[in-house]
């Protein structure tokens, strides 16, 4: 009985292994990424030389083969040094997943195989005026001849002009609503392709946020991913798989701010002894312990979930990313009050992870989509 809750050994040795990774190669650079706001290089670098930064890759193609519970536990580990970092696998798998999902055998190789070797794969979804309305998209592909031409942009797009290739969603035929959706895959080198200035923004600062924009970028039908129509299915079947890398991302954050908030509840002092004798810090820190615990439980689920492709997946998904992110948001809210005036200011990563947080909240569906989709697909016992 006591196995049924606990991770095999492969996992937690897993877990070791990149969590003494990111102790070395990427806590060091953290801090200096988030306030010069810049892309994580040294930890890029990292992640790719251990085949992590996109270990989901099937082993046909040159990954690990890693499984949606791995994947979940690489994100969750690197998330707890440095938020930014851990966008590497986490956008890498969003970007890739409808090719895995729906793309050919040929498809896969061409992509998947330099994805493997360290390339960046990006997501291109949202736009200014389609937001969680993703039906309600603007960018247009036009087919001439053998070939597709894309014009519009994509707004809000993790490690832009970072990553070599982009899974764009585009509209193919207006007239049919989100039926005339269709997926492709452009490559940064396409002649057309552009970028904007990177967004400045609260948090994930070491990530480029950028609009993405295709001026008359033309390319071959053996980019399209999938039958021409079903892009907006793709598109959210990829969303169920990929809102629980941002639930790991969102337990990271929180086991990382708990942490720092148990140590220094220990080492400092008032009246005399350490504030971690007073009830009132003991009661918080019961408190986040206890629902990052519950949360951890719930994402693990709903990685297994994934991993198999089992029928309430779309549930659990948006569960596990609605509670681990509004679970972030209180815990590192809490560890900054329990360290006072050193948790405001960037001594302590503390306020850097509040601030990244926030983000976990919205992105890949706000939460209040996740209640939707919750709602709609409610469990059956």
């Amino acid at each position: 009985m006591d196995s049924l809750y606990s991770l095999p050994s492969e996992y937690e040795e897993l877990r070791q292994s990149v969590r003494a990774l990111a102790q070395k190669e990427i806590a060091p650079h953290a801090k200096a990424v988030d306030e010069d706001h810049r892309y994580p290089i040294e930890a890029g670098q990292a992640l790719a030389k251990a085949g992590l930064s996109a270990a989901h890759v099937p082993t046909e193609f040159g990954g690990d083969g890693a499984d949606a519970l791995a994947v979940v536990l690489i994100i969750e580990e690197v998330a707890r040094v440095c938020g930014s970092s851990s966008l590497i696998p986490a956008v890498n798998k969003l970007g890739s997943m409808p090719l895995i999902l729906g793309g050919t055998a040929e498809q896969k190789k061409r992509w998947l195989t330099p994805l493997a070797q360290g390339k960046g794969f990006s997501y291109c979804l949202s736009e200014s005026e389609a937001g969680s309305d993703a039906a309600s998209l603007r960018t247009k592909a036009t087919k001439s001849g053998d070939k597709w031409i894309i014009n519009g942009s994509k707004k809000w797009i993790s490690n832009a002009e970072i990553s070599d290739f982009y899974t764009v969603i585009a509209q193919t035929d207006p007239s049919l609503g989100s039926k005339g959706i269709t997926a492709f895959v452009v490559e940064k080198s396409d002649a057309g392709v552009s970028f904007g200035a990177p967004e400045k923004k609260m948090g994930f600062r070491g990530s480029p946020t950028r609009e993405v924009y295709f001026d008359n970028v033309e390319i071959s039908d053996d980019r399209r991913i999938g039958e021409v129509g079903t892009g907006f299915s793709l598109a959210m079947d990829t969303l169920d798989h990929t809102r629980i890398t941002i639930a790991a991302q969102a337990l990271g954050l929180a086991q990382g701010a708990l942490d720092i908030a148990t140590a220094y509840s220990h080492e400092r002092k008032q009246f005399n002894k350490p504030i971690f004798d007073f009830q009132g810090v003991q009661f918080m820190l019961a408190d986040m312990a206890m629902n990052i615990e519950a949360a951890r439980q719930l994402t693990y689920a709903a990685a297994v979930k994934s991993e198999n492709g089992e029928k309430d997946l779309k549930f659990f998904s948006a569960s596990s990313k609605c509670f681990a992110s509004d679970v972030a948001m209180k815990v590192t809210q809490d560890a900054v009050q329990i360290l006072g005036g050193y948790g405001y200011v960037s001594d302590y990563p503390v306020e850097r992870m509040m601030r990244d947080a926030k983000l976990t909240q919205i992105y890949e569906g706000t939460n209040q989509v996740q209640r939707i989709v919750m709602a709609r697909n409610l469990p059956v016992r």
